[in-house]
């Protein structure tokens, strides 16, 4: 955050160039490995690999959200905020029943696949959230972009290790452990962001509500 308030202190930090720039950057990665974890997590019979797949398709468009509220006023990048932390909730109320569903069928994943992939994404996530750090304390828009890319290198790690859980044991357990800590961590995430953007929207109104 300090790098961004010395180099752009005459403009907000969601308003600078290097910011917008490394969203776009962020939301053509997360499109590409949305694309690569769907063909792998159906090849594998992965509900880890899916739920992650799905998140990488939820950050895409949270990035292109983000992107067009950019210069809007704070309402709006908190209304924004708000909207991609309920997406967020989806995502992990999804990955939960997906989770379940797959525990009643039994099936077991390949977990070569699983851990190829999982290193892949890993490698993606921690490129964007290193270029996203700077503006991990912002808004409440800008801190949900930063908990989106921190969530799914962890995640990332998760998987790899479900993978390894797989193959050791020969059951599916591993990989829905995980599946079901990812979507416990994306609700935590959207609570939080949920609970900033909502002070920055009574904020905001009191701001306007001023002679």
């Amino acid at each position: 955050m300090s790098d961004a308030c010395c180099h752009h202190a005459s403009a907000p930090a969601h308003l600078s160039p290097r910011y917008r720039r490394v969203l776009w950057i962020a939301l053509l990665v997360n499109a590409a490995m949305f694309g690569v974890e769907i063909a792998g997590g159906l090849r594998a019979g992965s509900v880890a690999l899916l739920a992650d797949a799905v998140d990488f398709f939820g950050d895409a468009a949270n990035y292109g959200l983000s992107l067009a509220v950019l210069g809007m006023a704070l309402a709006w990048r908190a209304r924004a905020a708000a909207l991609k932390a309920l997406t967020m909730g989806a995502f992990g109320l999804f990955v939960l029943g997906r989770a379940a569903w797959s525990a009643s069928e039994g099936v077991v994943p390949e977990p070569v696949t699983m851990g190829a992939i999982g290193a892949l994404a890993l490698l993606a996530n921690v490129a964007v959230a290193a270029m996203l750090y700077a503006w991990r304390d912002g808004d409440a828009n800008m801190r949900s972009v930063w908990l989106c890319s921190r969530n799914d290198a962890i995640g990332n790690l998760a998987v790899m290790a479900a993978a390894l859980g797989v193959l050791g044991t020969g059951s599916a357990w591993p990989d829905l452990a995980v599946a079901a800590v990812m979507a416990l961590l994306a609700l935590s995430a959207a609570r939080s962001i949920v609970r900033q953007a909502g002070a920055e929207l009574r904020t905001s109104t009191t701001l306007t509500a001023r002679p």
